[in-house]
């Protein structure tokens, strides 16, 4: 940044006064100036003044960027907003920072001290500034709204979406949710079916139209075009990518359609139970892994040479180690996980996530995080969902995955399923079987269990625990595991080799 965007306006109540004396402090240290709105001590004072302060600096020009605080942030936002020219935004996580300046060029970030600590302010903070509004459709959209102070035009009506899917308001008419359409979505209708839907998805779905569906929009949506591809395959099931009847084991059925995919940008590619075997590009396959807590720095060295050498997935490793392990395989392609709450998972889901923020910070890009064991067992699913979903939105926020180990061994087959539905539900990416630390570890049956419970919401599942052969991770990928937690990569690997898979 430069200029008058170096020079900050910031500003808060007596609620937000603490964190305002951090943040002006951290601000100055990383070469910023700022303009104190007050208050300036922690009696009560109104926020609408303060606010007011700020966004006057803002919209005259004499501050680039303003900064407000209050308890919830909510009062200082509409109090900013009410100036004509500032675009103030209430910000309480790293994604909505980084949209309230991509998307909407916000000018004044709005803060809620009660609501946020000072660790995740800074972030908020930081990637805030670090972003800004480039994209022309977004820069067409801020000049709608500045023109709204004008008095805005008759709004025009978006086009028409296809049968069952929203055409730009968060959830769908009624429930929420698309309903299929008996043409679009049945399969078994006849070769012609779905010939609709795709004619008018065709006119539809345009990239402006699909930004403005909500997530759930999309997974619908996603969901009804994968069944379109699979109509009229009777015997099985076609994915629409290798072009066969693979019942989306394209791995095995067709190698090279898959390979091709990968070369695309494809990430990971799910492996179904009975599709076949990995061969020999089972490293793929594996979080390289070293969790002892007398690890030293030389063997977390020593791991990620071993990591980059033979390709792993990721190298898995306790938090202390992640900035080491971050900056020996940066410009490699294989990635940084860490544990959270780990080993026994009875953790506060604050201090869950809190430990999952600071360790994507310090380059982490897949966190394995332990379930609040106690809870599930005790039947509190909302407590176990709570805990999960926490250290999701940090993962989403720090664009990490998040896996989520239920320790099977501890479980019964019930309990395992609830918590596979519970990780289901928060939208993580992967389910764990084991940390490696319980009475037991992972078993064919139990991957097979939460493959089933989690493969059609499109989620990995990680085998850990007990697998220390190439013939286990062989089980293992065949019982429905797309990812092996091993402290013996290497000699799984060397097996794989000598084995000529």
């Amino acid at each position: 940044m430069s200029g008058m965007a170096e020079r900050i306006a910031i500003g808060a109540d007596h609620g937000g006064y603490e964190l305002k004396s951090h943040l002006k402090r951290w601000l100055g240290e990383r070469g910023y100036q700022i303009e104190d709105c007050g208050t300036h001590d922690e009696r009560a004072a109104d926020y609408p003044e303060i606010a007011a302060a700020v966004a006057h600096r803002v919209a005259g020009g004499s501050c680039g960027l303003g900064i407000v605080i209050d308890g919830a942030g909510i009062g200082s936002c509409m109090a900013a907003n009410k100036v004509r020219g500032v675009r103030a935004a209430l910000c309480y996580d790293l994604s909505s920072a980084r949209n309230s300046r991509e998307h909407n060029d916000a000018n004044v970030l709005s803060l809620g001290a009660r609501l946020i600590g000072v660790g995740l302010a800074e972030q908020i903070v930081e990637a805030w500034l670090g972003s800004s509004c480039t994209e022309p459709r977004h820069r067409r959209r801020v000049e709608m709204i500045a023109a709204l102070e004008q008095g805005p035009p008759a709004p025009a009506m978006p086009p028409a979406a296809p049968d069952g899917v929203s055409s730009g308001s968060p959830g769908l008419a009624g429930s929420g949710r698309p309903e299929p359409s008996a043409s679009a979505a049945t399969p078994g209708a006849g070769p012609g079916a779905g010939t609709a839907f795709r004619a008018s998805a065709a006119k539809w779905l345009t990239m402006e139209n699909l930004e403005n569906l909500s997530s759930e929009d999309l997974e619908r949506l996603s969901a009804r075009i994968a069944e379109l591809i699979a109509l009229g395959a009777p015997g099985g099931r076609s994915c629409g990518s290798c072009g066969s009847r693979c019942n989306l084991a394209c791995a095995a059925t067709n190698p090279d359609a898959v390979r091709q995919l990968i070369g695309l940008g494809a990430g990971r590619i799910g492996h179904r139970p009975g599709g076949g075997g990995v061969g020999t590009e089972v490293a793929q396959y594996i979080d390289h892994t070293l969790l002892k807590p007398d690890a030293t720095a030389d063997e977390i060295r020593k791991l990620c040479q071993e990591g980059i050498e033979h390709g792993f997935a990721s190298v898995c490793i306790n938090p202390a180690w992640v900035a080491l392990a971050s900056g020996l395989l940066r410009g490699s392609p294989v990635a940084v996980c860490t544990v959270v709450g780990f080993p026994s998972g009875a953790h506060v889901p604050e201090i869950k996530a809190m430990e999952a923020r600071r360790a994507i910070r310090d380059g982490a890009r897949e966190i394995d995080m332990v379930i609040n064991i106690g809870a599930l067992k005790g039947g509190d699913d909302r407590a176990v969902f709570h805990d999960i979903r926490s250290v999701v939105d940090a993962c989403e926020d720090g664009r990490a995955l998040c896996k989520v180990i239920i320790e099977t061994a501890l479980l019964t087959d019930e309990q395992k399923v609830r918590a596979c539905e519970l990780a289901r539900r928060a939208r993580a990416d992967f389910v764990k079987t084991s940390t490696g630390f319980a009475s037991g570890g992972a078993t064919a049956a139990d991957v097979a269990l939460m493959a089933a419970v989690v493969r059609d919401a499109g989620m990995g599942v990680k085998a850990s625990g007990g697998i220390k052969s190439y013939h286990d991770v062989e089980t293992m990928v065949a019982a429905g595991a797309t990812r092996i937690g091993a402290s013996a990569g290497v000699k799984i690997l060397k097996e794989a080799r000598k084995a000529g898979g």
